[in-house]
């Protein structure tokens, strides 16, 4: 692959936040989408990855190399898992990170495949959806601690209000809470 491939998914990405992530939506209580990607791209908190190999060896390199130099990492994945497996993946990755099977329990992965539904709630000019060549999915990583907070914070102020009508924001918002309370008690089985 070419350093040229990269940049342009670098610049989709970052065109994608702006137009689709960054403006406020009634469904999300007038909030951004996702209040907290302008302040990253600006200041320089999101990192990339690419992975050009079959396997998950730099998932969990990305989890046991983890710096806090930058807020999220973006690992590009060139040959995806199918949508249900890799939900399944980072689901289960979640739970062995959280019961402190890697370097860190402060640790949270979300991912993002090319065959997942389009979220009707963003208005976003770009289509994310047309094809890629070569396709690929996206793993997010982030300090648990940091999103669920953030996540907290946001659900005090209604961004849950409206969106969660439309997909399954409650439950995600549970399992990734249940997950935060271990971390926070220190107990790997609550």
């Amino acid at each position: 692959m070419s350093l040229e491939l990269e940049e342009k998914i670098k610049l989709d990405l970052r065109n994608w936040s702006k137009h689709a992530l960054e403006i406020p939506n009634e469904h999300y209580n007038n909030l951004p989408p996702c209040p907290y990607a302008k302040a990253a791209w600006l200041n320089d908190k999101i990192k990339f990855e690419f992975n050009y190999l079959e396997g998950e060896d730099l998932v969990y390199s990305c989890i046991n190399n983890w710096n806090d130099d930058k807020d999220v990492l973006i690992l590009v994945d060139f040959f995806p898992m199918d949508l249900d497996e890799m939900d399944i993946f980072l689901d289960d990755l979640n739970q062995d990170i959280s019961q402190g099977k890697y370097n860190t329990k402060d640790m949270y992965l979300m991912g993002f495949h090319p065959e997942d539904e389009s979220n009707e709630l963003l208005e976003d000019s770009l289509d994310m959806e047309e094809d890629s060549d070569p396709p690929y999915a996206m793993i997010f990583f982030q300090r648990l601690s940091k999103l669920q907070e953030a996540s907290d914070s946001l659900r005090i102020k209604g961004y849950y209000d409206v969106c969660e009508d439309y997909y399954d924001a409650e439950s995600l918002y549970k399992r990734r809470k249940s997950i935060y309370r271990r971390l926070k008690n220190g107990n790997e089985k609550s």
